[in-house]
């Protein structure tokens, strides 16, 4: 497995030119959603007061991209997103998001692992390791801001379920409760 590197420090100057770090030179959005693909991780700053601003940039990335016509958020998600800024089903949103790309990185994982050993002339295949690279590097930075915020619910909390996908289920039933109050 590669070793883990420490995340790429961009500074935000006043004049909001982005400065990596690095590299010792600016850097646009573009560049950074590249690092991104790529697998880094990245930490934005802003220069003088110290704030970090890497979840407002990656934002506003996803919304650049959004716009552009690459859509990978479906509309009725941007609402209920929106909707969940305003109500207290906010609480619930996180975590539900968190366990969902956890269980799309795991299935991937998975289904990656399956390609090498159901068929072994798969994982010779050129461009095979570029796939699961790209694949893993998607995940990461679809889940980046979500994966470090999730911690499992305590025991009490689980009314007596064993497995995860019984907490989710419980979970996105509670969610679509309380949205189904709100219409």
């Amino acid at each position: 497995m590669a070793e883990q590197q420490s995340p790429l420090l961009i500074k935000r100057y006043a004049s909001r030119r982005l400065y990596n770090t690095e590299t010792s030179d600016y850097v646009t959005l573009e560049d950074i959603s590249g690092f991104i693909r790529e697998g880094r991780d990245v930490q934005i700053v802003d220069l003088k007061s110290g704030d970090d601003l890497t979840r407002q940039y990656l934002l506003q990335i996803i919304a650049e991209h959004e716009s552009r016509g690459e859509n990978v958020l479906p509309l009725n998600v941007l609402t209920d997103l929106v909707r969940s800024y305003t109500t207290n089903a906010g609480s619930v949103v996180p975590q539900f998001l968190a366990a969902s790309f956890e269980m799309l990185r795991d299935g991937q994982s998975k289904m990656m692992e399956n390609m090498k050993t159901v068929n072994p002339m798969m994982a010779n295949m050129p461009g095979f390791d570029a796939m699961q690279a790209q694949q893993e590097a998607f995940l990461k930075a679809m889940t980046g801001g979500f994966s470090g915020g999730w911690s499992a619910p305590d025991k009490k909390e689980t009314d007596g379920a064993g497995d995860d996908l019984t907490q989710i289920r419980k979970q996105l039933a509670e969610l679509q409760q309380k949205l189904s109050k709100l219409s």
